[in-house]
């Protein structure tokens, strides 16, 4: 055949090519009558270096098995590299670290929401301490709802935008680990738009100014149609829900009896003392409120101690601020849920008032706070208090809601980097929610109010503690009278409410 195919004889080199490709020599050698065949063929001098190498006679090589050492130096002296493949250390028993885990209290808090979100109502609040997980906690049961219901929708609301971008890398993040198919991501904010009727199998993020303006403008039934394909709205920042606007827009996205409604806050009440209001914030979840489970009776100070939240140290900045109120005014603080802008604004451009805060802002930083975040009374107070820092050589800069968004960009992205030099954030409007700053030491709170959810969320964007990423203690600075219930103590803030839930 061989000549056949090469035109001819065949013999010298291109013999002994084609004889190597064809005959498995490791295979030949491993077998009685296939080494009796090889080794016949080996000339008398080479035999004897083989009989020398192998250790025994060649002569009969079929006759006796091999032993195996003795066939591995066979196959060495013709050459025969041996890959010897080492299987893996397996030790009796290892672990393996999840990549997108949860501490216990995360666990729980899952393990409890999803039964509970899948029976009765279908509504529940989560309520975490700022710091803490809310956000990751809640991709747990977005992903478990995303996989139990295909194809389905998860609606996520919140206001603003840092809430909103937040949500969607969160959620990105949470799919590509604990995914199990290809599903689209909606954004619907700003100039943002997805095509609804198109949208079936995914997560939308909707602000909830783009939401009512929808409703209340170019497509009043969006949130009605969406709700046959929604089996899951989560409402960033709950306390906010009942309000008319936004209460419309989750009624209408949970039309279809199947979809359940979860609440995330730090601060599942709207005020600190009408317990009316926040009774109607409970109903309108159904009592139904999942929070820490954690060894000890007070879970804040459990979490200050095992270094999920840093231990805050708080100071009044004036006892007097140097404004006088009239009786008049004194009742309508009392009445408000907060107190009124234009005594808020009156009070914090005094000069008194201005050379206060900057004095504290600058010790702290003389102190070795690399990050100080500043929360000023009005957008002119904000930008006043950073002209002077600068002029005085401090690095600062200020983020309202006016300014544009690449500017505040730059400076939250310069706020939050690894630059040693220190520097302060003065800021009004933009960053009591959404926005993280683990490396933000110490706040000063500059904006006086009687609000307790808003005060809560001022105090928790430095209380981030070492296993957030943040620091072990905060220091804040503020002109919020401690004497308040719950203003000063972020445990008593944290229980403020417990008595409207079930």
């Amino acid at each position: 055949m061989l000549d056949a195919i090469f035109g001819g004889r065949i013999g010298g080199s291109d013999l002994r090519r084609v004889v190597q490709n064809l005959v498995d020599f490791d295979v030949l050698l491993g077998e009685r009558e296939g080494r009796r065949l090889v080794l016949r063929l080996i000339p008398g001098q080479k035999r004897a270096e083989l009989e020398a190498r192998v250790g025994r006679s060649v002569a009969a090589a079929g006759a006796s098995e091999w032993s195996e050492p003795e066939v591995r130096r066979l196959r060495d002296f013709f050459g025969l590299v041996e890959e010897r493949i080492e299987p893996p250390a397996m030790p009796p028993t290892s672990t393996i670290t999840p990549v997108y885990g949860l501490f216990d209290h995360q666990r729980i808090a899952v393990q409890e929401l999803i039964p509970l979100l899948a029976q009765d109502d279908r509504r529940a609040v989560l309520h975490l301490p700022t710091g803490v997980g809310k956000t990751r906690t809640a991709m747990h049961v977005v992903a478990d709802s995303l996989r139990v219901h295909e194809p389905s929708v998860v609606v996520w609301l919140a206001s603003g935008r840092e809430l909103l971008e937040q949500a969607v890398v969160a959620f990105a993040e949470a799919w590509t680990r604990l995914g199990t198919r290809p599903l689209d991501i909606g954004a619907m904010w700003g100039d943002r738009m997805p095509d609804l009727e198109t949208f079936s199998d995914g997560f939308l993020a909707v602000g909830l100014a783009k939401g009512w303006a929808t409703i209340s403008g170019t497509d009043p039934d969006w949130a009605a149609r969406m709700s046959k394909r929604t089996r899951l709205v989560v409402f960033d920042e709950a306390h906010q829900s009942i309000a008319r606007t936004y209460r419309r827009i989750t009624e209408d996205l949970t039309l279809d009896y199947r979809c359940a409604l979860l609440g995330l806050t730090a601060t599942p009440g709207r005020t600190w003392a009408d317990i009316d209001k926040d009774g109607e914030l409970a109903g309108f979840f159904s009592g139904n409120k999942v929070t820490l489970e954690v060894p000890g009776e007070n879970p804040i100070e459990y979490l200050i101690e095992h270094g999920y939240l840093a231990r805050p140290h708080f100071r009044t900045l004036l006892s007097r601020p140097g404004l006088e109120i009239t009786a008049k005014e004194r009742a309508r603080i009392t009445r408000a849920l907060d107190i009124p802008r234009e005594i808020v604004t009156a009070l914090s451009m005094s000069e008194q008032y201005v050379s206060a805060v900057l004095g504290a802002i600058e010790e702290l930083l003389q102190a070795d706070h690399r990050r100080v975040l500043v929360f000023a009374a009005s957008v002119q107070h904000a930008r006043m208090l950073s002209a002077i820092l600068i002029a005085r050589d401090v690095r600062s800069q200020v983020v309202t809601g006016q300014t544009p968004p690449r500017v505040r960009e730059h400076a939250i992205r310069t706020f939050k980097s690894d630059d040693e030099t220190p520097m302060a954030l003065v800021n009004f409007g933009v960053l009591t929610t959404g926005f993280d700053a683990p490396k933000a030491s110490a706040v000063v709170i500059a904006r006086p109010t009687q609000s307790l959810v808003l005060f809560s969320q001022m105090v928790g964007r430095a209380i981030r503690g070492p296993k957030a990423g943040g620091t072990e203690t905060c220091e804040v600075v503020t002109v919020v009278d401690p004497s308040l219930p719950g203003f000063g103590d972020v445990a008593a803030a944290f229980l403020n409410w417990e008595d409207v839930w079930q």
